[in-house]
């Protein structure tokens, strides 16, 4: 195919807007498609996460189109996780090394200077309330539904590139071909956006440069800084049962449920019930399929392929990292889709299912282990495995945010060997000062030393 051949992205959110850059700047003509209004002269809907972690892989993805360093100027780099107990007591875990750090952005805000910088190119035109209705797969024929008008209309570009989130239209279509295969599961959990406004003086309320946990066993609620002084919170919360949405029927009980369980958030939370009952709970949904692609005209990236819980921080770092795939692989086969397709997927697939898995199990830390002694006791002496033998040993959380080069599978199997370390090890000690021991070091040495 020459440059010249007609490519559509669906969907103009993050991975999208990404991709498009990355495709218009190899010299295609780029046709971007979004069910949405324009975010820039719409106001965002509440109840979608309004904060996002960016982490290494989203950052790299960013550096190879130049717009790092204007993103940095309005993220926050968060150190640390700072949990906070019933009683409003804290304790502290270090994200990674000194000077380590994921960030908080805002979602509209990175979608914006997407959307500009897509704008700006030539060769992207971009088109807003165009719902995908259907994909005719043998002949690459697109049915819209323009939303503002109410008109259907029909397009045929040569390739598709569905980075139309979690519930795709175009993955849909796929769906009802031969052999393909699809999962998807819900947790038992939604999750609600709640807010702690800024201080009077329009500081921060809760230390900034941190995420903060509540953890509470079954559930918990997190908070992300904002640039203007705000944290947005996010309860995750059952569905049904004793503690629960379903439970949480008025604004007494509300305030009450708070004030017993998350005493010091409450107590910055003016408009606590208003929230509650004006914001709507999310569903929390993992998705994985496969094949990807189709008869290299069609290719699925970001949600689309691999919607995760966001319990890691990596769904957008791990969509940003499917562009920085792509982009590797065009520069490699030109035009070669099929090529190109069929690697990319037998590339991202084992490495997006790891990651699917670890944002599953990282709730149940969050939620859970971070309040048990004995799992920050584990940390802590992570920690100085990483300081003794930092060669042979980097804990499963720095892997998968700070090591942009170590694929996901590879993380989570290098994971899983260290958790069986740490089983032996921990029958061993009891405090800190236990390190030391003889056994101990003997043991490290016989599995980590050279």
């Amino acid at each position: 195919m020459e440059k010249d051949s007609q490519l559509s992205v669906m969907g103009g959110g993050l991975v999208g807007c990404l991709l498009s850059l990355y495709l218009a700047k190899q010299g295609y003509k780029v046709e971007v498609y979004e069910r949405r209004p324009d975010l820039r002269s719409a106001e965002l809907a509440g109840g979608r996460s309004i904060n996002l972690a960016l982490s290494d892989r989203g950052w790299r993805a960013l550096e190879t189109i130049g717009i790092a360093e204007d993103i940095k100027k309005v993220a926050i780099p968060m150190y640390r996780r700072v949990m906070h107990d019933v009683q409003g007591n804290l304790s502290f875990q270090p994200y990674g090394q000194a000077g380590q750090a994921i960030y908080s952005v805002s979602r509209g805000g990175l979608n914006k200077a997407l959307l500009d910088l897509a704008e700006a190119q030539p060769n992207v035109t971009l088109h807003f309330q165009e719902q995908v209705l259907e994909v005719e797969l043998s002949s690459n024929e697109v049915t819209l539904l323009n939303t503002g008008t109410g008109q259907e209309h029909k397009i045929q570009p040569d390739v598709i590139f569905a980075a139309d989130g979690a519930f795709s239209m175009v993955r849909l279509s796929m769906q009802k071909t031969e052999r393909f295969n699809y999962e998807q599961s819900y947790l038992d959990y939604g999750y609600k956006e709640l807010a702690i406004p800024p201080a009077q003086d329009g500081g921060w309320q809760l230390e900034k440069n941190a995420l903060h946990i509540w953890p509470r066993g079954q559930y918990m609620m997190i908070a992300l800084p904002n640039m203007d002084g705000s944290f947005t919170c996010t309860m995750f919360f059952p569905y049904d049962g004793e503690v629960s949405f379903k439970a949480l029927q008025t604004k007494e009980q509300v305030e009450a449920f708070f004030q017993k369980m998350f005493p010091d958030a409450a107590a910055l939370m003016p408009e606590l019930a208003q929230e509650f009952f004006e914001n709507p709970v999310g569903s929390l949904v993992t998705v994985k399929c496969f094949p990807w692609s189709h008869a290299g005209k069609v290719v699925l990236l970001g949600d689309a392929a691999h919607a995760i819980v966001p319990f890691y921080g990596q769904g957008m770092n791990a969509g940003f990292e499917d562009c920085t795939i792509l982009r590797g692989l065009l520069e490699e086969h030109g035009s070669d889709w099929e090529t190109i397709f069929k690697t990319f997927q037998e590339l991202r697939k084992p490495n997006t299912d790891a990651i699917a898995d670890l944002a599953v199990y990282n709730f149940i830390e969050m939620r859970d282990k971070v309040a048990d002694p004995r799992f920050l006791l584990q940390k802590k002496i992570e920690s100085k495995i990483t300081a003794q033998y930092p060669d042979a040993w980097l804990p499963l959380y720095s892997m998968v945010t700070f090591s942009p080069d170590l694929p996901y599978s590879q993380a989570l199997a290098n994971g899983q060997r260290q958790e069986e370390i740490m089983r032996h090890l921990m029958t061993h000690i009891d405090s800190e000062a236990d390190y030391d021991k003889p056994e101990v070091q003997t043991y490290l040495q016989s599995q980590l030393a050279e």
